[in-house]
């Protein structure tokens, strides 16, 4: 509940956006940091629409009085392909791996569509990377379209949260359904992820 409070807080309130640069990484757009003295920041991936696609999730939260606003959010998740590709072999996600969570709004009674919802408009963006020069994973928020993200604090509840509740490495498989069983094949998989 925290997490996704802190991360709609940013991504609606306010961004911190500095200079970032890119490197290039087993050939793919990875992110570098550009320091300032309180922030770090990265480029949103320009082709992450392309990348493997993980899940969709409707209305997810960790509050359990979500689902009842009007205008609920669907949450798209991808990841950089060679970081899938490597999670397919060890079950687990290297270094440099990006996941990108896509939140966008939804409506109702579009076109021929009577009772369902479809997504629309952009709502948010944020990125999970694991990158070892930075200590582990990180998370940054991308405000209304930003084409850089402002690092969240590593005080924020998001890392204790995916620290305690990620089913691989601090990450939410348990939400990627073709993931999971890759992950408790190669015993990466914890049991008791909630």
């Amino acid at each position: 509940m925290r997490m996704r409070r802190a991360i709609e807080a940013a991504v609606f309130a306010t961004a911190i956006v500095a200079v970032v640069a890119c490197v290039s990484v087993s050939g793919i757009s990875a992110p570098a940091r550009a320091q300032s003295q309180t922030q770090a920041t990265m480029a949103l991936p320009k082709d992450f629409r392309q990348w493997v696609f993980l899940t969709s999730g409707y209305s997810m939260s960790y509050d359990a009085n979500a689902g009842a606003e009007a205008n609920p959010r669907f949450e798209n998740v991808f990841v950089n392909p060679s970081a899938y590709q490597a999670f397919l072999r060890t079950g687990s996600w290297p270094d440099k791996t990006v996941l990108v969570l896509e939140s966008r709004n939804s409506d109702s009674k579009l076109s021929i569509n009577k009772n369902g919802r479809v997504q629309t408009t952009p709502a948010g963006l944020s990125v999970h990377v694991k990158d070892a020069a930075e200590g582990g994973w990180t998370f940054y928020v991308f405000k209304g379209g930003a084409e850089q993200g402002a690092l969240i604090p590593k005080s924020a509840d998001c890392y204790s949260c995916h620290e305690q509740h990620g089913a691989v490495d601090t990450t939410f498989v348990q939400f990627y359904p073709t993931l999971i069983d890759i992950a408790k094949s190669k015993g990466t998989y914890k049991a008791n992820a909630q």
